[in-house]
């Protein structure tokens, strides 16, 4: 009898290991969407212990601790079972270079930051894995509830497919020129007003020493070309009436930097460039480098982006640097935008995506979804913004009041790292409802605020533009950028612009890339948008 049973027991064991088999996930399909209220699925009922590779971006200045002192790190391994790698870097030239080293090697991070161009050639060189049935409001109900619609995300695809989907991102926009007030104040000038007024300011930095310390080493203005590109932080793209990247006028698209008008955009930096007003580095500066040299008192003018760029408690930004790099206690950074009344840019959009690994196993996918929605959600907002609860903040029903002395110790003064992993979401407590009270916000602070939030921004074309197969949008915007610099670095005057717009155009498959653009804008405005690829 213990004999029979014991061949019952092996029969059901076998089947058992059939059936198991037979229902796991395919290699290479989508899997399950995790459902949090499913113990089965949730961080606590998994037992293996995964190992996860992510790129991300952050600024310079951000590094993360020894393991001890990373409290997010240990959160995130602890409650998800996971062991986290992160590696991170400025967005910029240098980090494509390294995550394309990576991927050519076939070491593709599991999950990675990308900008919007490069995804596309990560979709159609097989990189970017495919996100249906992962990414959703079942598996990210964070993400979809405070962050990002299920309609924008249809708009977001490109090529057909959902390989990508938008980081959440900031809806306010936080972009203006900053200018050193005392440096003003030094040789009796107000804040510009106008383009002429704005020039003349930048060139009275360059020649009137400005910091009283009787060198010629200060600049009116600098941006950051990554080595690459024209910045469109120059003033000059407002001043001739070409606001944000791409817009619609009188029902045409315009793709400012390759529009027939950036003839005359060209001549104007060329001739600002002439006058030596402006850092003669600007081309190589990476992003970020033009805000070092700005807290470094080397220029005057930059344009920033970001809403606590200059405020007086960042420990990264304008006006704390300044003073320390400086050792100028009265260094004083203030927006100001000359075209605040006409439009400083367009409405946002969602802008760069992440991309998940097309070889990462299911399981890898699975639990890369449930912490970046951990990240979108409260808890992990809090935690990579404001550190943790009862330490570094306390909170009160929404009321989130911040313990400035412990948040300086343990964050700010080990390389501010919560920013690195707060890659994921903009610092925009007010999605959550929740009443940040800052010891560190001064009323100068609110009040740089209320400035910026008063420009007049413009529509946007309404929708994310991507591309079709075939489509070589990075190799056109490469090509773009090779006679951009030509012109201003080559060339006598931007009179040969014409001609390399038509070979953008044609050669490069310009017309035909912004006339699918086009096709997106009229469906997305409900009304026939048209594009001149003609001089």
């Amino acid at each position: 009898m213990f004999g029979k049973y014991l061949k019952i027991v092996s029969v059901l064991l076998v089947l058992s290991l059939i059936l198991t088999a037979c229902g796991g996930a395919k290699e290479g399909s989508s899997p399950a969407p995790v459902n949090s209220s499913d113990p089965a699925q949730s961080p606590s009922g998994q037992k293996e212990k995964l190992e996860l590779n992510w790129n991300v971006i952050a600024g310079s200045s951000f590094q993360l601790p020894s393991a001890d002192k990373d409290f997010v790190k240990k959160a995130i391994e602890e409650k998800f079972n996971v062991d986290l790698k992160l590696t991170y870097m400025p967005m910029g030239s240098d980090y494509k270079n390294k995550l394309n080293t990576m991927i050519a090697s076939g070491d593709i991070p599991d999950v990675f930051f990308s900008e919007g161009i490069d995804s596309n050639a990560y979709i159609k060189d097989g990189v970017a894995r495919d996100l249906t049935g992962i990414v959703t409001p079942e598996s990210m109900p964070n993400y979809f509830k405070y962050w990002v619609k299920e309609d924008t995300l249809k708009m977001y695809q490109v090529q057909g497919v959902f390989k990508r989907a938008p980081i959440p991102y900031e809806t306010d926009l936080y972009r203006t020129f900053y200018i050193r007030q005392d440096w003003l104040d030094k040789l009796k000038l107000n804040i510009p007003t106008t383009y002429d007024e704005l020039i003349a300011v930048m060139k009275a930095f360059t020649e009137q020493d400005p910091d009283g310390n009787n060198k010629n080493d200060t600049y009116g203005f600098t941006a950051a070309g990554n080595g690459t590109n024209i910045s469109m932080d120059f003033p000059q793209f407002l001043n001739n009436g070409m606001v944000g990247d791409t817009y619609v006028e009188n029902d045409n698209l315009i793709d400012v930097r390759t529009d027939i008008r950036m003839e005359g955009i060209l001549n104007d930096i060329k001739k600002l460039i002439d006058m030596k007003i402006v850092d003669p580095d600007w081309l190589l500066n990476k992003n970020g480098q033009q805000y070092e040299k700005a807290q470094q008192g080397k220029v005057g003018i930059v344009l920033g982006m970001g809403r606590d760029l200059a405020f007086d408690n960042n420990p990264a930004g304008l006006q704390m640097k300044t003073k320390q790099i400086t050792n100028n206690p009265n260094a004083n950074w203030v927006p100001f935008h000359p075209w605040e009344k006409t439009g400083t840019w367009i409405e946002t959009i969602p802008g760069n995506p992440f991309v998940i690994s097309s070889k990462s196993p299911d399981e890898k996918v699975k639990r890369s979804i449930e912490i970046l929605d951990w990240l979108a959600g409260e808890e992990g907002f809090l935690m990579t913004r404001y550190g943790l609860e009862g330490v570094h903040y306390k909170r009160d029903g929404q009321k989130i009041e911040v313990n400035q002395e412990a948040y300086t110790k343990d964050i700010v003064d080990n390389g501010n790292f919560i920013e690195i992993y707060g890659w994921f979401t903009p610092r925009k407590p007010e999605v959550f409802g929740f009443d940040i009270i800052d010891p560190n916000i001064t009323e100068r602070d609110k009040q740089i605020v209320e400035k910026i939030r008063s420009y007049k921004i413009l529509p946007s074309v309404g929708t994310s533009l991507g591309i079709k197969e075939g489509m070589d949008l990075g190799g056109m915007r490469k090509r773009m950028n090779e006679l951009l610099i030509q012109v201003l670095f080559k060339d006598k005057d931007a009179s040969k612009w014409p001609g390399y717009r038509q070979e953008i155009m044609n050669k490069y498959g310009g017309k035909a890339i912004f006339d699918y653009y086009a096709e997106q804008v009229s469906t997305a405005q409900g009304k026939t948008i048209t594009f001149k690829a003609e001089n």
